[in-house]
């Protein structure tokens, strides 16, 4: 279990991290989601060990770690960039961190091989690479360098190089970012499968919410230095606390209309109650609003963006020109720029946010918690 509590982070008169809260699961998968500059990639610095925090604690099973150096920790990171030594193989590589541990200056040195001590442990050694090399199944580059290997297989090694410590958490800042679309898609699917069969800890930190949704088990929310929201993908998705959460979730960005607007989004409930006498923003995903014949909302078409399984749609409406955005299938017959088209979607696809605050309004019946 790792308890992070009111942590702060600042240099100088900046600052970084602003009381954050957040518990780690044992076991579980974890998304750090942010964007860039939220944080996040120094709060993981900071669970890493490898800077301390302003105030607050870090806690592992209950003791406070926060003065402690990463190998006292027993973290394991994954950086953006790999850090692979590019005059060591591939399974150089990868046992360096036993090395460091297990073996003395003299006994990593050509001269240790005359010990038989030394024999035995790096005899050790070459089965605990061989194993996690079979693990990640990497066994036919481990006479490799780094240079002759793709991004997708110096992926792999970094990640064996972390796994073969045996850590209590793994850290992983950004790591598939340098990667081309299709290899990201393909990592994910293979790091998701690595964490279930080793059950270890993992805090991802990424910018990519779809990579997060994808992924993790829980995502926390990580916007200017706080922790906006903590949640399964689902709960983020469906009952964003905030307009900034809404914002930040989904594969098309949420159309957040100050309300009540005109055009055929009255700010109802779910229920058919009127909505609470106060300023509202509206919230409705583009995936929730599409082309209807009789559908409610009237808008002009500004532009179709086709993306094989969808047709993205962008419009005005027709009331007061304010700007939306709406699905509509791939067969969906387009009109031309310029055109009349009506939209529609359910009551129960609304979501109602304080204008005030930016904070949720939940429908009746409705959970109140977004955790």
């Amino acid at each position: 279990m790792i308890e992070l509590r009111n942590l702060s982070r600042h240099y100088g008169a900046t600052r970084v991290l602003d009381g954050v809260s957040l518990t780690l699961e044992p076991g579980r998968f974890t998304a750090l989601l942010g964007p860039s500059g939220c944080g996040k990639s120094t709060l993981l610095r900071l669970v890493a060990g490898l800077d301390r925090p302003s105030t607050g604690q870090i806690l592992f099973d209950g003791r406070d770690v926060a003065q402690e150096s990463p190998s006292e920790r027993n973290v394991a990171m994954v950086f953006q960039a790999y850090a692979l030594y590019p005059h060591l193989t591939v399974a150089q590589n990868i046992a360096l961190p036993l090395a460091m541990r297990r073996l003395g200056r003299l006994g990593r040195s050509p001269l240790g091989a005359l010990s038989p001590a030394v024999r035995r442990t790096r005899a050790t050694l070459a089965r605990d690479v061989r194993a996690v090399a079979e693990l990640l199944e990497i066994v036919p580059l481990l006479a490799r360098k780094p240079a002759q290997l793709s991004g997708g297989q110096q992926q792999r090694v970094a990640l064996a190089r972390a796994l073969v410590r045996d850590p209590s958490v793994f850290l992983l800042d950004e790591p598939l970012s340098n990667l081309d679309a299709r290899l990201r898609i393909q990592m994910r699917a293979e790091l998701v499968a690595l964490h279930r069969r080793t059950g270890h800890t993992f805090l991802y930190v990424t910018h990519d919410q779809a990579e997060a949704m994808a992924m993790a088990e829980r995502i926390a929310v990580m916007l200017d230095g706080r922790i906006a929201q903590v949640g399964s993908p689902r709960a983020l998705y469906e009952r964003p606390a905030t307009c900034d959460v809404a914002g930040f979730i989904g594969a098309h960005p949420i159309n957040l209309i100050p309300g009540p607007p005109e055009g055929g989004l009255p700010p109802a409930l779910a229920s058919g109650q009127p909505a609470p006498e106060r300023p509202l923003v509206v919230g409705l995903r583009p995936e929730h609003l599409t082309p209807a014949a009789d559908g409610p909302v009237q808008g002009r078409l500004d532009r179709v963006a086709f993306q094989g399984d969808v047709q993205v749609l962008g419009l005005r409406l027709e009331a007061d020109g304010t700007p939306l955005r709406a699905t509509a299938p791939p067969d969906w017959p387009a009109p031309d720029a310029g055109s009349a088209v009506r939209l529609g979607y359910r009551p129960e696809h609304l979501h109602l946010f304080d204008a005030a605050h930016g904070t949720r309004i939940a429908n009746p019946g409705e959970e109140s918690s977004c955790a």
